[in-house]
């Protein structure tokens, strides 16, 4: 391959991991993580739980929040695409969006439905402003920062929407997490059945399949680290964080991703 090649292959490929079952399994693992370890920085750690309005949820949000840019921006500045800072910027997207999500449906008292239509919104307005901006939402373009930026932001409403919705069907609707966890598992089965039996736009399944999966990660990890009265198992949250990291960490060390390919590969 010439040097010309080279250039031409890093332009090609993506910031972002290919999509294949491998990226799901972690994928779900980091939002469950998201969720472990939220908690136990807002409740564990500043009793937020204990009281809503002590701050906690806001603080959380904030440590969270700046986290997440600093591993967005190391994202952004790298060349190609890196697994461990992929999946800490997932991760730390999913810290902040349980923050967030918690400060928004309990501290400011809009209650779950409430925040799950504000959010819904917002990813709503992010992919149309992608959309109208660039002319794609599709991941396989995500190869400049100004596509990532749209990426990231749209993630993080997305993780943010898919923690708060996971509460409400967990906490309001009355599923248990043992059920929302179930509706949500059947609701990614149907997206799995279009994607491999019908024509259905794949840019649409694969969003409609990552918000799914952070309610999924949020009923899981609140399942592990809930009190057993509330229908959890009582794990503690750090232990239960450490775990599910290490877990990730496993994966990413003997399951390799490669970067997804920018359409303009097929001109190489």
């Amino acid at each position: 391959m010439t040097s010309d090649s080279k250039a031409l292959w890093r332009e090609a490929a993506t910031k972002v991991p290919e999509v294949t079952l491998i990226f799901w399994i972690i994928k779900i693992a980091a939002t469950t993580l998201g969720e472990t370890g939220g908690d136990s920085v807002t409740m564990t750690w500043l009793h937020a739980d204990q009281n809503a309005h002590n701050g906690g949820y806001l603080i959380g949000t904030g440590i969270f929040f700046g986290v997440f840019i600093a591993a967005v921006a190391l994202q952004i500045l790298v060349e190609k695409f890196n697994p461990w800072l992929y999946w800490a910027a997932i991760v730390a997207s999913t810290t902040v969006g349980t923050a967030l999500a918690d400060l928004v449906d309990r501290s400011l008292g809009i209650g779950y439905p409430g925040g799950v239509a504000i959010l819904l919104s917002c990813v709503i307005v992010s992919l149309a402003v992608w959309r109208w901006a660039l002319g794609s939402i599709d991941v396989q373009t995500v190869a400049t920062p100004r596509v990532e930026i749209f990426y990231w932001v749209t993630i993080t409403f997305s993780q943010t929407l898919g923690t708060a919705l996971g509460d409400w069907m967990a906490d309001s609707a009355g599923l248990g997490y043992g059920g929302g966890a179930l509706v949500f598992s059947a609701g990614l089965a149907v997206l799995a059945a279009l994607y491999f039996w019908t024509n259905v736009s794949r840019v649409l399944l694969f969003w409609a399949a990552f918000i799914l999966t952070r309610p999924l990660g949020a009923t899981v990890g609140d399942f592990l680290d809930k009190p057993i009265h509330h229908g959890g198992l009582a794990f503690s949250r750090p232990i239960a964080s450490a775990i599910i990291a290490a877990f990730i960490v496993g994966c990413i060390l003997l399951l390799p991703q490669r970067a997804g390919r920018h359409p303009g590969e097929a001109s190489v």
